[in-house]
């Protein structure tokens, strides 16, 4: 291992300072929980040459206000799926963060952390592989290699790894904003615009700049986020990353869909929205024909690999499914 330095940040403005300002080091990383970075460092993917630890800053609490719920990003996982803010107004949220991990792992990752999950798959994760992901330029095998469990959306030449976060995918379908702080100050942004698909430069997966901090997440407190569900389809019933997940927030009034998101995880390589789905749903009457039809559409603009076409029915069966979980929940209300 290489040798590297630690330090514990008081505060956040020194987490950042430490980072990016006073002392500039190439390869500094964060660390709280460590589920992700301890993992990567073992397998040799990631070697920082400075850690901050920023596991003592206040940001782990889950806080309910008339509009919104607003989620430390430093909560822990298994505190946030056992919430009972959280599954009263979202409880796709709750759902995404129990079919996460073990129970053990769930303990000790964080929000923040499970949102900055890095987008991988077995080529990315063995360092003897070529991957551009982790050597820049040296190809990635999977477009023509061992691709079923790989995107059908989003992909490029270059990348084909999917998004591994369950609890992204639960936080697209709910309109959730992603609140950052770094040398520049604070800003927020909607989460489905925080992930950037790999283009030509699959090595850049998200908007974060150098130093920067994720504090919380905000969630919209809403009708349809309160009928939401997540439903998830994996080889492995006890923790594997998706096949095929879909996210639903339905809000249903008089009979008809008035408001509906659909997300995906699985099959794109960032959360993916599923606007033709959604398109389909709205003033449409609330029930199995028009869940048939939206599901239809969910798999509009995929492109499929030699390994992977399996997932556009997939897909299909696993919104429908969505759908009319959510759209029993409003004849339960």
């Amino acid at each position: 291992m290489r040798p590297f330095a630690y330090r514990r940040a008081l505060d956040a403005e020194a987490a950042i300072a430490e980072a990016v300002l006073e002392t500039p080091r190439p390869g500094a990383a964060f660390i709280a929980g460590g589920t992700e970075l301890m993992q990567l460092w073992k397998a040799g993917i990631s070697a920082p040459a400075e850690v901050i630890d920023i596991s003592r800053l206040p940001f782990d609490q889950v806080d309910l206000f008339p509009d919104r719920v607003v989620i430390g990003a430093l909560a822990r996982m298994s505190d946030v799926a056992g919430h009972p803010s959280i599954r009263a107004e979202c409880p796709a949220i709750a759902e995404a963060l129990l079919a996460s991990a073990s129970a053990q792992l769930r303990n000790m990752a964080t929000i923040g952390g499970n949102l900055l999950q890095r987008t991988r798959c077995a080529y990315f994760r063995n360092a003897a592989l070529p991957c551009n992901k982790r050597r820049p330029g040296s190809g990635c095998p999977a477009v023509a290699g061992e691709n079923r469990r790989h995107a059908i959306f989003g992909a490029s030449e270059h990348c084909v790894a999917t998004h591994a976060s369950d609890l992204a995918v639960a936080l697209v379908a709910l309109d959730a904003t992603i609140c950052l702080r770094g040398a520049g100050g604070e800003r927020a942004l909607p989460l489905a615009d925080f992930y950037l698909v790999p283009g030509s430069d699959p090595t850049r997966e998200t908007v974060l700049a150098p130093g920067d901090l994720v504090v919380a997440v905000e969630v919209p407190r809403a009708a349809a986020a309160r009928r939401s569900c997540y439903v998830k389809l994996r080889d492995r019933a006890s923790f594997d990353f998706a096949l095929v997940s879909v996210a639903v927030a339905l809000e249903v009034r008089a009979g008809r869909v008035s408001s509906v998101r659909i997300a995906a995880g699985g099959v794109g390589t960032k959360p993916w929205q599923l606007g033709a789905g959604e398109a389909a749903l709205i003033g449409a009457a609330s029930g199995g024909e028009a869940f048939r039809k939206a599901a239809e559409r969910a798999a509009d603009g995929a492109a499929c690999l030699a390994g992977n076409g399996f997932k556009v029915e997939l897909l299909r069966r696993t919104v429908e499914r969505a759908l009319a979980e959510a759209g029993a929940m409003h004849v339960h209300a």
